[in-house]
């Protein structure tokens, strides 16, 4: 490291922690030391950023005292902040991990689950950097934040379980055989969101950077080999979709809970999560769309879905539990509203990068000082 990267980072360091301490002031001069709202934006030196996505379950059920998966919602959740007002941003699963990785918005057929890999057959550009138009797999024109990743000299890896062979997908045209779980592999391309964009398939980086889950331990082993974004998703089973599983498992959040308990401890002990590392765990979207379709943060209708939730305009309130050693204040939450539009947005300021696609609209929330909570 140069003498003037050392000097610039030490800099951002004590920025952060002048924020970080005003926050907390301010919080202790009201008597709100456990939910703090964010007030001042502040960006602190997140080097790794790890998200994990489970599937399919509504705050209540996650986060209550009846929680089916006491790990996250007691042991680890002690670890972090939670946010309580974290919503998905439509229905079913594929949008929003579309969203999360490119800011697009819903249409008919990623909300649908893309039952057949489609093109997405684009007809125009709307505000916010939409791609007009319905299918899945968005032309190479279609920016993500992999590629903004990639463009800034950052690294970056989807860690998909069972997914077996780099960078599987269907073929195009033809019906997703992964929406249903077989025994020996419950890889959901529908839950890999670097496969329904040209820009990833159509390039060598998908072969070395959309990977089976198995890879991630040795990436864990130096800082120097983990990536700056690692996004992770479990098989059909510990991601808490499948109950029971077709492994006879009972899926659902208890075998979700007792993936996180074997995989999460990897990441917390490693040395790059030690260093300057942050984990996000949260869920698509809550149970389905009669149970929850409800929105936040200002999300509407969009060029190519008038309904994002289907029944309603969200994907529900499902909760997001963010941890970090350096930089977030253990067993504390906040009710500031965020989706998956804001965590992106968010990712996109610790690695100065423009915003995407919604992570762009005016007003929309991103974490500040009631997430980074903690001086350095």
């Amino acid at each position: 490291m140069s003498r003037r990267t050392h000097r610039s980072r030490a800099a951002r360091l004590r920025r952060f922690s002048l924020f970080a301490s005003l926050a907390l002031a301010a919080a202790l001069l009201t008597g709100n030391v456990a939910s703090v709202q964010a007030t001042t934006s502040a960006t602190p030196p997140v080097g790794h950023v790890f998200v994990i996505n489970l599937e399919n379950k509504g705050y209540d059920q996650t986060w209550g005292p009846a929680s089916a998966a006491p790990y996250l919602s007691q042991t680890l959740r002690a670890q972090g902040v939670l946010l309580s007002q974290y919503y998905g941003i439509g229905h079913n699963s594929l949008d929003n991990y579309i969203a999360q990785i490119s800011g697009q918005g819903p249409n008919a057929e990623t909300q649908s689950d893309c039952q057949t890999y489609n093109e997405f057959v684009q007809t125009g550009t709307a505000p916010q950097g939409q791609a007009v138009g319905q299918g899945c797999v968005y032309p190479s024109s279609v920016p993500t934040l992999a590629g903004q990743l990639t463009a800034a000299g950052r690294s970056w890896k989807g860690y998909m379980e069972d997914m077996g062979t780099p960078c599987r997908h269907p073929q195009l045209g033809t019906q997703d055989t992964t929406q249903t779980a077989k025994v020996g592999d419950q890889y959901a391309a529908r839950h890999d969101p670097f496969v329904y964009f040209h820009a990833i398939t159509d390039s060598p980086v998908c072969q070395s950077n959309v990977v089976d889950l198995s890879g991630l331990p040795a990436d864990l082993r130096r800082a120097s080999t983990t990536p700056n974004l690692s996004y992770i998703t479990p098989n059909l089973c510990h991601d808490g979709h499948d109950s029971p599983c077709v492994d006879g498992q009972p899926g659902g959040l208890a075998s979700a809970d007792a993936w996180l308990r074997q995989w999460v401890p990897q990441i917390t002990s490693s040395p790059a999560f030690q260093k300057d590392g942050m984990l996000v765990v949260t869920f698509d979207e809550s149970g389905s769309p009669q149970q929850d379709s409800s929105a936040c943060c200002g999300e509407g209708p969009g060029p190519d879905s008038p309904l994002p939730g289907i029944a309603g305009l969200g994907g529900g309130r499902v909760g997001a539990l963010v941890v970090s050693p350096r930089f977030v204040t253990p067993n504390t939450w906040n009710s500031t509203a965020y989706n998956h539009y804001s965590l992106l947005a968010s990712i996109e300021d610790l690695f100065g990068l423009s915003h995407l696609g919604y992570a762009g609209a005016p007003g929309l929330p991103r974490f500040g000082t009631d997430v980074y909570n903690r001086g350095v």
